[in-house]
């Protein structure tokens, strides 16, 4: 490894956008006068598997792969996804990770081994690495913001905040990259993400909630194209689309929570949410079922 050399990866599941994260990151190194190598892995993780991205850059990078034990930072965009890399941070650095975690579509069979077997979220699992460590809820943070599709952004903030990278290379990365007519919320969730690394106070971390339901599904109409890949893909046939092509809840109860039809959304139309007691169920939607 070249001397100055430093490096950063990035991990997650398909359909996150790791891959537009990392293309933010180097181009926001490249704007700080870095020379940059960045290579990904995803040509198998459409919607559900994991893609990854190593990025390395000083002076004279020589390769784009982030040897073991070396990276500054673990930027994970999905719980497990942070302890199956954590190998790769050096001691001392830091693990950026969602709180989020993510259903792999071929667990959705086997519903009771995943709950066993799953991690539970743990803020001092790192601690005997000495590895920095900030939970993020980037998912809930977005969402205040107005537009749940901009998580990503809040991760980049948080890594940002382990970077010695002035937050104008980032900010001139994320006009650059991020979609038409996205821009405003992209930066916006990203310095919300940057105060929340540097306040070291994350979120309280939220433990998998298993498939003990029923869960509260969300439809965002607006978004909703009625391709109808979530009531196809869905174990329990929640949903269904009607010949007006609208996305309808047919089977409310029987929703495990498995997230499968929220993953594989292309449009980020579907959410979501935990188990409620029925008066807070009643008091959010007095009509009986989100449509």
């Amino acid at each position: 490894m070249s001397e100055g050399t430093r490096g950063l990866l990035l991990s997650g599941v398909g359909g996150q956008g790791v891959i537009l994260a990392s293309m933010i990151v180097a181009d926001a190194l490249l704007n700080a006068g870095f020379d940059v190598k960045q290579s990904e892995v995803h040509g198998m993780a459409q919607r559900g598997g994991s893609v990854f991205s190593h990025i390395r850059w000083g002076e004279d990078v020589d390769s784009p792969l982030v040897p073991k034990g070396s990276a500054e930072v673990l930027a994970a965009f999905e719980w497990a996804e942070a302890i199956r890399w954590v190998e790769y941070v050096r001691e001392g650095g830091a693990v950026v990770a969602d709180i989020r975690t993510i259903v792999p579509p071929g667990a959705c069979n086997d519903k009771r081994a995943w709950t066993e077997r799953y991690p539970g979220i743990d803020a001092e699992l790192f601690n005997d690495r000495q590895l920095k460590t900030r939970l993020v809820d980037a998912a809930a943070t977005a969402t205040e913001l107005g537009n749940v599709r901009a998580a990503n952004s809040v991760i980049l903030g948080s890594v940002a905040a382990f970077l010695d990278v002035e937050q104008d290379h980032w900010e001139a990365a994320i006009e650059r990259l991020v979609p038409r007519g996205t821009v405003e919320i992209n930066l916006a969730a990203f310095r919300e993400g940057r105060e929340v690394a540097m306040a070291r106070v994350p979120r309280p971390p939220i433990a998998p909630e298993g498939f003990s339901g029923p869960h509260q599904i969300d439809i965002n109409h607006v978004w909703c194209k009625g391709c109808d890949i979530c009531s196809r893909v869905c174990p329990e046939y929640c949903l269904a689309v009607d010949v007006d092509g609208r996305l309808n809840i047919i089977n409310p109860e029987a929703c495990t929570g498995c997230r499968l039809c929220e993953l594989l959304c292309p449009d980020f139309a579907i959410e979501i949410h935990a188990p409620q007691t029925p008066a807070a169920m009643a008091d959010a939607n007095p009509a009986g079922g989100t449509t």
